[in-house]
């Protein structure tokens, strides 16, 4: 049996589904119980009495069954009801930080099965899931919703904030005047953005029916921002894009909030003057601002000049020297850097 995804878990017993439905009566009843979402030999071992079903599953036979002191277990797609009144057998020597028997027993099952788990307690009101060796309580859509909206609030913020440094380093670029300063606060405050973004989308998936508005406005709020980052990464990193992002990611949140562990982690090439080091963009940001460009022209454009400086200076003809670039395209481009670099004074002077 394939272990399943932490997310999809969730996303099974979120609100508007037909296993949280059950669970919700189970809590309504004020009655406890153990689910255990998934059916096979790994499962089958750790059973003990009760009966088998394999009837289809519905909110209303979960709550029957519930009824009983043992546990009711439940196909991977929660589809159909294999067992009920089961007695779990899990090996006692798997270790554990639960107190209660029904939530020691239900963190043992999905460790040694390797399945998730959901126990319901009657003295707590409070719906658990196990899994990957975690126990996460589902919340109430009214907590989730407020947490959702509150990290919504935060996430716009921030978001305005990254349009600010991204406005602030395109002066700074055609200026030639970047450091790794500059490089350093806006991949900050786009990994801020994205890992906000992340818990939103978290509560989204916990929410199910009830979360199809938090998602549409954070779509709108987060449209584009992984795109930014890609380009600011192709314009300054001295290595593969991909590894990039993923040292950024496994800062914390200290090493975050440190300029100097941020340059490490994108191995900008500090020097004696460290932060304030001047650093050359590539262009690739720019070019993506030039309408109607394909981006692998403006990749072989960037890769050719070398340098946004470079870039700036160049003349239709030597446009045209890259491949895929023609007459009409070379002026094309140059008109719209141009047209950047113009409207870049007039916003530094107004």
């Amino acid at each position: 049996m394939p272990y399943p995804d932490f997310r999809t878990t969730i996303a099974d017993v979120a609100p508007g589904s037909a296993l949280r439905d059950g669970l919700e009566r189970i809590l309504r009843g004020r009655t406890g119980a153990i689910v255990v979402l998934g059916h096979g030999p790994e499962v089958e071992e750790l059973c003990s009495g009760g009966f088998e079903l394999d009837v289809e599953f519905s909110p209303s036979r979960l709550r029957e069954l519930a009824k009983m002191d043992g546990a009711v277990v439940v196909d991977p797609d929660n589809s159909r009801i294999r067992r009920a009144n089961v007695q779990l057998l899990p090996d006692p020597n798997i270790a554990t930080n639960e107190t209660g028997m029904r939530h020691r027993t239900a963190q043992r099952v999905s460790e040694q099965a390797g399945v998730p788990v959901i126990s319901v307690s009657q003295s707590m009101h409070t719906i658990a899931l196990y899994l990957h060796g975690e126990r996460h309580v589902l919340g109430s859509a009214d907590v989730l919703l407020a947490k959702a909206n509150q990290a919504l609030s935060t996430l716009e913020r921030y978001q305005v904030r990254v349009q600010e440094v991204l406005a602030n380093l395109t002066t700074l670029e055609i200026e030639d005047l970047v450091t790794a300063r500059d490089v350093v606060q806006v991949a900050h405050r786009i990994e801020m953005v994205i890992r906000i973004w992340q818990e939103v989308d978290g509560y989204v998936v916990e929410l199910g029916t009830d979360g199809r508005l938090v998602q549409l406005q954070l779509v709108e709020l987060v449209s584009g921002i992984a795109h930014d980052r890609d380009l600011v990464l192709d314009d300054y990193a001295t290595f593969d894009r991909d590894e990039a992002v993923g040292r950024i990611a496994a800062l914390d949140a200290q090493q975050l909030a440190s300029p100097t562990d941020v340059a490490r982690a994108l191995r900008l090439p500090l020097g004696q003057q460290g932060l304030d080091t001047p650093l050359s963009p590539r262009g690739h940001r720019m070019l993506d601002h030039v309408p109607r460009l394909p981006r692998t022209v403006a990749v072989s454009i960037a890769n050719h000049m070398g340098s946004l400086q470079r870039l700036l200076g160049a003349t239709t003809e030597e446009l045209q020297e890259v491949e895929g670039v023609g007459p009409l395209r070379a002026r094309s481009v140059r008109e719209g850097l141009s047209r950047l670099v113009e409207a870049s004074i007039v916003e530094r002077r107004f």
